[in-house]
């Protein structure tokens, strides 16, 4: 009996490890199933995304027709520039709360008809002072972007045209620009 039921037991251990055996197969064969539905169905989502911009991208982008800028009728309409009153260097400190920050430009006026040029003379003091308080009021982030160097010309364009009786400032250049 003994010898029996020792037998029963060999036999139902070996059935145990077959079923532990195909139950680990089953698994992994599952495991590996869901693994590939995840990866079509991410696979899947990434391309629609990828597609779906494309298309987005083309309607949002305005046809060349539509955004046509008129341009003038001759080059040399372009390219005129009016009589230049150059200036001498300007060094001046800028705001700051830390370390002391300068600035060094070269400012050149472009004024409208030469007859502006012997009042601007006159007045070349007072416009060199009235630059330097602009431009000492600045923090070099206000002035250190491009869009920040258009605001600061139209500034100083402004405040001149304000003190000028004839002739006007058509526009500011900087011809020398060094932030330290």
């Amino acid at each position: 009996m003994a010898d029996e039921e020792k037998k029963e037991q060999e036999e139902n251990e070996e059935k145990g490890n077959d079923k532990n055996e195909s139950n680990g197969n089953k698994l992994i064969l599952i495991i590996i199933v869901v693994l590939l539905l995840l990866l079509l169905i991410i696979g899947g989502i990434v391309a629609y995304f990828l597609l779906a911009d494309d298309s987005t991208n083309q309607e949002q982008q305005p046809k060349v027709e539509e955004t046509k800028v008129e341009k003038p009728k001759k080059m040399s309409e372009a390219l005129e520039i009016g009589p230049i009153y150059p200036l001498d260097p300007f060094t001046v400190n800028l705001k700051s709360s830390g370390a002391s920050r300068y600035l060094k430009c070269t400012i050149d006026l472009e004024i409208d008809t030469p007859e502006t040029q012997p009042e601007l003379d006159k007045m070349k003091p007072l416009i060199r002072d009235l630059i330097i308080r602009i431009l000492s009021s600045k923090t070099v982030p206000e002035i250190s972007t491009a869009k920040g160097k258009e605001k600061l010309k139209s500034e100083i364009k402004k405040n001149i045209n304000v003190k000028l009786s004839t002739g006007e400032i058509r526009n500011v250049y900087f011809t020398a620009f060094v932030i330290q």
